[in-house]
């Protein structure tokens, strides 16, 4: 993806976000001008991600709007005063356990604010919707899973949330010929990841000595995706010719248990953890694993990075910003 006439004036939701701020950063590298939208709640910490939206304003076509999308006046001015080629929509709500205690905020962020987005992208005539959707969709199915599979029984709001995402887009798409591509992401992590996925809360138990609670006793197998790779998909697909309503898996299809996954964070921060096994959580499926061979079909590119390589480049970038904070109070002192 790159020169002059590739160049397309693009939207980024959630572009204070960990995906989104991947994407944002990856289209400003190649020269596309971004306006990014971020509504910076206080889901995680506010300073990780002013932190990702401050290395995003380094590049000169990048514009940053704090606005919530929920609000369809302000959702509806945006598109009105600007011409965006392709809408990349990231923004959500996330947090598989966090819809269990604050389902309204689910309905709000997720449902109605992809409404408006829809909204704006059919009265605009965008001329292609990318959306985040999530492995979630799939419940408790067999794997690995394939987009074709039925997707009727959420085992979360949030779950609920996103496939009712891709019941919209669709109906968007049959009506009104919107084109719209949703992504079923799979366990993304790496740097600037949320703190309140796994790689980032054992990092942080790991290196403080803090015990590190893990559910369903660590039988739990998850399809870890490297975020490069989830970003590598989602700019192939930005560029390709856009084709009705689509749905791509988007995972490293090779799911390994969770207990495979802190031995190899173990050995990359070369401490190991305190472990406290539990029961598994209300919400959570048992296994996730992708089908990627849809997505190679459209773009011809499967997500490969080694959980090893993964790992070792998310805890570089970990340790790095702990130096960074503990120099920052040091100053402050």
């Amino acid at each position: 993806m790159g020169g002059e006439d590739s160049r397309v004036n693009t939207l980024v939701t959630g572009a204070a976000g960990f995906i989104g701020y991947h994407v944002a950063e990856h289209l400003l590298s190649e020269g596309h001008s971004v306006v990014g939208v971020d509504n910076l709640n206080a889901y995680h910490d506010r300073r990780l991600k002013r932190a990702r939206l401050a290395r995003l304003m380094r590049h000169n076509r990048f514009e940053a709007v704090r606005l919530d999308l929920a609000g369809r006046r302000a959702t509806e001015a945006l598109f009105e005063s600007r011409k965006f080629d392709v809408v990349i929509h990231m923004a959500a709500q996330a947090g598989v356990r966090h819809s269990i205690d604050h389902p309204h905020i689910f309905v709000e962020s997720n449902i109605s604010a992809f409404l408006n987005v829809l909204e704006g992208c059919r009265r605009t005539r965008v001329r292609h919707l990318i959306y985040a959707s999530s492995s979630s969709v799939y419940g408790d199915t067999r794997t690995p899973c394939l987009e074709a599979n039925r997707c009727d029984s959420p085992l979360s709001l949030y779950a609920a949330t996103k496939r009712s995402n891709e019941l919209m887009a669709h109906s968007y798409t049959h009506l009104f010929e919107l084109p719209t591509t949703g992504l079923r992401f799979f366990t993304v992590y790496g740097p600037w990841g949320r703190p309140d996925m796994a790689p980032y809360r054992f990092a942080h138990a790991i290196d403080t000595g803090k015990r590190i609670y893990i559910y369903n006793y660590g039988r739990a197998r998850r399809d870890f995706t490297y975020v490069d790779d989830a970003v590598e998909a989602v700019l192939r697909l930005t560029v390709s010719e856009p084709s009705g309503c689509r749905l791509f898996n988007v995972g490293n299809a090779c799911p390994v248990e969770l207990m495979q996954f802190l031995h190899t964070l173990e050995a990359a921060m070369g401490k190991r953890a305190r472990r406290h096994f539990l029961p598994a959580q209300k919400g959570d499926v048992a296994a996730t694993h992708a089908d990627v061979e849809e997505l190679f079909r459209a773009i011809e590119y499967r997500p490969s990075t080694p959980l090893s390589v993964g790992v070792a480049r998310f805890v570089a970038w970990y340790e790095s910003q702990n130096r960074s904070q503990h120099a920052a109070a040091a100053r402050s002192l």
